[in-house]
């Protein structure tokens, strides 16, 4: 981004964003935050102020819309109204999470979503992965490759009328499942020895500045980044 770019983008002179980058001068704090909104990074990432340092705290924390002590004490409906609300963005980013792939109201949702131009991603692990097989051991079960593949087969009649559906498989080692909707997200943490459906999750919405939320969105897009695509042998376990 050019210094005109930014300086029309968060409607202050060129010659301050200048003096920002040439003279180490500090912005206002509302100059600071739409800055790093614009270029999606946390506001402490671009300037060492105390004040920022603490206001950017208390935005982290503002992020956190509630926190569930176990996924099945989230309301069984605010899986599917947050993804609704969506309009440019869906990503799901877990192991198997073969209870969403069952689900036909997901379903239908995902199609109604990707029609309307919005970006569908899911994210699931590869069945034959070290890290796979590793978290059906930490949840003491070794199951979790058969788990992929039933979703996979729940999913491939949605993937075949709705090709424009991204969906990939990862090797990474996951610390926690995400589903994100625009700048929404519910983060389902991975804790040893017990299944994800009865550890903590975390609501969170979006704030600029704040950086909680972005350092889950950003595990998402790395993750994308390296997965590969599904062939038609990870429908057959061949």
């Amino acid at each position: 981004m050019t210094i005109q770019g930014l300086a029309e983008a968060i409607e202050v002179n060129a010659k301050t964003v200048e003096r920002w980058i040439t003279q180490g001068k500090v912005p206002y704090r509302r100059h600071q935050y739409a800055v790093a909104a614009k270029l999606g990074v946390a506001v402490t990432t671009l300037w060492d102020d105390e004040r920022a340092v603490d206001t950017s705290t208390d935005l982290s924390k503002a992020e956190i819309v509630t926190v569930y002590p176990h996924r099945h004490m989230v309301p069984s409906g605010l899986w599917r109204e947050m993804y609704d609300r969506a309009k440019t963005r869906v990503d799901v980013l877990v192991y198997a999470g073969l209870w969403l792939s069952e689900d036909p109201q997901f379903h239908e949702l995902l199609k109604s979503k990707v029609s309307a131009n919005a970006q569908v991603r899911l994210l699931l692990g590869d069945p034959a992965c070290d890290a796979v097989r590793q978290r059906g051991i930490d949840e003491g079960h070794r199951i979790m490759d058969g788990k992929i593949r039933n979703a996979l087969m729940n999913y491939r009649p949605l993937l075949a009328s709705h090709p424009d559906i991204g969906i990939r498989l990862h090797d990474a080692t996951l610390y926690n499942s995400l589903f994100r909707a625009d700048d929404e997200m519910l983060v389902n943490t991975h804790v040893y020895g017990i299944g994800a459906y009865l550890a903590p999750v975390l609501h969170l919405r979006r704030l600029p500045g704040g950086g909680l939320f972005d350092t889950y969105a950003n595990s998402i897009e790395q993750t994308w980044g390296r997965a590969r695509p599904v062939t038609d042998d990870d429908f057959t376990g061949a």
